[in-house]
Order: C-alpha cells, then structure tokens, then sequence
C-alpha cells in the first residue's frame, strides 16, 4: 500500500464522521426534510455547471437505466440521509457513527442473499458478535432490558438507515451501470432532489439563516461531493478492498468529533458495545473461509 495515498479514503471517512455529528446539530436548527432536500439540491446545483451538459448529450444512453438509478438514489440518498437526520433527533452522535459503523457487514450479509455469494466464516461469525455489541449499545449497557424499556427510537431509525445503503452497496455493485462515475452520482443527486422536493413542499419549513447555513454548506459540499470525490480517488488507486478498512475508523472518528464539538459523555456501554461490534465487522472482512454446506439427502 502506497502510503500517500491513504489520505484519501482517511479524509473520506472522516467527513463521514464529521457529517454523522452535523446530522445532530442539525436536528436543533432545521427540520428534517428541509436539509434533506436542501443538501442535494446545493450539490445538485454545484455538479451541474460541469456534468450537466455532457449527461444531457449521453441521455439516450442514460435512459435505459433510470429505473435504476432512481432507486440507488432512493436507498443511498434519500432513506439512509433522511432517516439519520430524523434520528438524530433521540439519538446521540457516538449512538448514531457506531451503528453505521455496521454496514460493511450488513453489505456482506446482503450479498450472500442478493449476489449469491457464499457466507464466509467471518460473515456469520462477526455477524453475531457484532449483533451482541449492538445490543449493549442500543440497550445502554442492559440489553435484556430491552424487552422491558424498549429502545430509543433514533438508534432503530439509524440502524435502519444503515441497512438500506448497505442495500445500496450491493445494488450498486450488482447493476454494475455502465455510466462514468461522476455521471452515476450525478443522476443520483438528481433524483434524490426530484424524490425529496413533495416532503419540503408539505413539510415543516425552516428559513435558511446563520446558523443553520454553516450545516447545510457542511453536508452539501463535503460530505455530498468532496468526500465522494477523495473516496473515489482512494479506490482508484488502493481498490476498494483496501479503502473499505478505512471505514472501520469511522466509530472512532465520530466519538472524537461528538465529544468535542457536542461535549457528549463517553459511557462505558458505548465503548465495550462499540469495541464488540467493531471487532465483528473486522471478523466479517479478514475471515474469509467459506463456510462448507453439507448437501441435503433424502
């Protein structure tokens, strides 16, 4: 691994984190649907002035796939966005960049289901070990109390919001589109403005001001293009094997950034049910032993 290169997905990652605890200042200033629907629409507007003309020239290419990008938009930037910026309205930032810490293994699960690919002995494995430290975090320490308490609602929504761009991951790479990378993202972008304006039509207003506009220039260039950008140019010269283990840096990223920025408190469920699932995502990736299926016979 070329060293000076691992600046990429690490910045990558690291306006993830940083959008994960900008999600939460959100929750205070602005309504849901409103930075849904403003943070593509700026970088819709950002994209536009160099990518617009060309997808116009290459639309009879493009055609065929929308159906397509319309709900890789939908999973990657409308349901995993919007959900996280409604969970952050009961859910902490460290709750909220632990759980998504999971998608590296809800990509691999998803897999073998939807790419028929053979489960692993690090895909069940670390399935179950992460699943135990989830239920330390979501539990706040008790996990057999949430049958009795039930759990806090941001923490379902974020672990939900995971699930679908983990569904996105496998999508993406099953469709495997035959479009430019810029341009995919670009028709995604797209869509997510089309798929979003009814819901800041109906919704809640909040009028961009000084304190929110910071939030929004956060989300719609950083974490919308730049970090897209330095992720692409990782995987281009890592691969994306190697810049996916960057992502498990991203917890770790989220706790730092939450308890400077949001001087949230560190727990002690937060770092044993963080570590576990951690350690089970990592398992996931690193043990891939296929598991040897015995064949039914009548």
């Amino acid at each position: 691994m070329q060293l000076k290169y691992i600046w990429f997905p690490l910045g990558a990652v690291l306006i993830w984190a940083g959008n994960t605890v900008i999600s939460k200042m959100a929750a205070a200033v602005i309504a849901p649907e409103d930075i849904s629907f403003y943070r593509w629409l700026l970088a819709a507007a950002l994209m536009s002035p160099f990518l617009a003309r060309q997808t116009w020239r290459d639309r009879a290419r493009i055609r065929p796939h929308l159906g397509k990008i319309a709900v890789l938009g939908l999973l990657g930037m409308v349901l995993f966005q919007s959900l996280a910026y409604f969970a952050a309205a009961t859910s902490s930032a460290t709750s909220m960049g632990m759980i998504v810490s999971l998608m590296p293994l809800l990509t691999l699960l998803l897999s073998i289901r939807l790419l028929s690919e053979p489960p692993t002995v690090g895909t069940v494995a670390g399935g179950l070990v992460s699943l135990a430290g989830l239920s330390i975090l979501i539990g706040r320490g008790h996990p057999l109390q949430l049958f009795e308490h039930g759990v806090v609602v941001g923490d379902l929504l974020m672990l939900l919001a995971a699930v679908f761009y983990g569904l996105y991951g496998v999508l993406l790479r099953r469709w495997a589109l035959p479009l430019p990378t810029w341009q995919l993202l670009y028709m995604q972008v797209l869509t997510a403005v089309v798929l979003l304006f009814p819901g800041f039509v109906f919704g809640h207003h909040s009028p961009v001001n000084a304190e929110n506009l910071p939030i929004l220039l956060y989300a719609g260039i950083a974490a919308s293009i730049i970090s897209q950008f330095l992720w692409m140019r990782g995987v281009a010269h890592l691969g994306a094997n190697r810049c996916s283990i960057f992502v498990n840096l991203m917890p770790v990223f989220t706790v730092i950034i939450a308890v400077a920025a949001l001087d949230e408190e560190l727990h002690g469920y937060h770092a044993v049910g963080g570590l576990i699932t951690l350690a089970g995502v990592i398992m996931a990736q690193a043990l891939k032993q296929r598991l040897a299926l015995r064949a039914r016979s009548d």
